[in-house]
């Protein structure tokens, strides 16, 4: 009867330290966060997903526009080569990318928003963390507290046992809110950790479209030059405007005449310095002009403003007016044409089947049947309406830069490291 005395006593105490420990966490007024204000009632919050909302209706109504002047445009491309269409086609291809760089400085704006709507909730839930953090010590304090009193004062504290079983009531509420508390701790710090991934995307995003936006705002000084190249160049006349197609299609035919004949007069060349060097056969080791490499029109681009006169076989790489060219890859130069104000171009034979050219260059700075290596300079970039080398219906400064497979026009991107 004694021991079983000793254990009811034993049990009872136990209980009355926890009411006790209630009773402190009580006076250290503990109360349950808040957590609505971290999330959509926030005015910070709802102003910001405000403006991204209005962001992306403007973005839909640009792209639904610049859709509309897409299908002008393909139905100019199907139309005869009159310097009527050809100006209509500039017009339309001139007001799309006016809608695209809209669209996308939008996009820009939109994702700055959301940059900052992240930033500010990972802020918030960071406070809270911090806050819950500070009231769970406060508890294990209280416990810790409270674990040093002996039986007797426990038992003094509590002066019946109706007030003893509220206290433990009320144990249990507080258990299940600190509970509670810490399950929310732990998805805060999840959130956090996803939404730092986003952020980070995000801004990822926000540089990927920073360099969209300076393609296209080349893209549409480009356009706007071809329209005016073309105005100068033809004067309106429809006849002027025929004999500048014929033109461009006699010196695209000289170019790929030359290519197939300089590649048998150079092969022989190119085996005898393979002979006497025991490195791989090369293709292209390096890009023509340093960076940045922004590509203002693509192999084949369906956008080429003048493609009914050809394939655009080559790649366009924006560049200042009297830009260094490099040769990316060892090899002779085959040919150089100087053409003054006409289109003025160098072409090299590579080994492995290769050869490259150069258009629209503004300075030639190699001979024919010379041998250069990789970083040699060879010349100058042009391609400025009206100014050396640049020729007819040029779209600005640019490299005009071809790759050719045993003549035949392949992708340089499929070529440059």
């Amino acid at each position: 009867m004694k021991k079983r005395n000793i254990v009811i006593f034993f049990v009872f105490s136990c209980l009355l330290t926890l009411g006790t420990c209630f009773a402190f966490v009580l006076a250290a007024n503990y109360d349950s966060p808040d957590y609505n204000s971290i999330y959509g009632s926030n005015s910070d919050i709802i102003e910001l997903n405000q403006k991204i909302e209005a962001n992306k209706t403007k973005i839909e109504n640009l792209q639904k526009a610049a859709k509309e002047y897409g299908q002008k445009i393909e139905e100019y491309k199907n139309r005869a080569a009159t310097l009527k269409d050809q100006m209509g086609l500039l017009d339309n291809q001139i007001i799309k990318v006016q809608l695209d760089i809209e669209t996308t400085q939008l996009q820009i704006d939109k994702t700055k928003l959301e940059i900052e709507a992240t930033n500010y909730q990972i802020d918030q839930e960071q406070k809270e963390i911090d806050a819950q953090k500070e009231s769970l010590i406060e508890y294990v304090k209280q416990i810790n507290k409270n674990d040093q009193k002996s039986y007797l004062e426990i038992l003094i504290l509590n002066e019946s046992f109706s007030e003893f079983f509220n206290q433990l009531s009320y144990l249990e509420t507080i258990q299940n809110d600190l509970k509670n508390s810490i399950d929310h701790l732990k998805l805060l710090k999840e959130t956090i950790a996803l939404q730092k991934t986003e952020l980070e995307k995000n801004k990822e995003d926000l540089e990927k479209l920073k360099e969209q936006l300076q393609g296209q705002e080349g893209k549409l000084q480009d356009e706007q030059k071809a329209k005016e190249s073309l105005l100068l160049e033809t004067r309106s006349s429809e006849i002027k405007f025929q004999q500048l197609l014929l033109q461009s299609k006699q010196q695209q035919n000289e170019i790929d005449s030359d290519i197939l004949n300089l590649q048998k007069q150079v092969k022989d060349k190119i085996a005898r310095i393979r002979s006497e060097n025991t490195s791989p056969e090369t293709t292209l080791v390096d890009w023509p002009l340093n960076p940045p490499h922004i590509i203002t029109a693509y192999f084949h681009d369906p956008d080429y403003p003048f493609r009914y006169i050809f394939e655009h076989p080559a790649i366009d790489i924006r560049a200042r007016q009297g830009t260094p060219i490099k040769a990316p890859a060892p090899g002779y130069v085959a040919r150089t044409v100087d053409a003054g104000y006409g289109y003025s171009y160098i072409i090299i034979i590579h080994d492995n089947g290769i050869s490259t050219v150069y258009g629209h260059v503004s300075a030639i700075y190699v001979k024919e049947d010379t041998y250069v290596k990789p970083g040699d300079i060879i010349g100058l970039t042009g391609g400025m309406p009206g100014t050396r080398g640049a020729g007819n219906l040029s779209l600005g400064p640019h490299l005009h830069f071809e790759v050719r497979l045993k003549v035949i026009p392949v992708n340089p991107l499929e070529y440059l490291p």
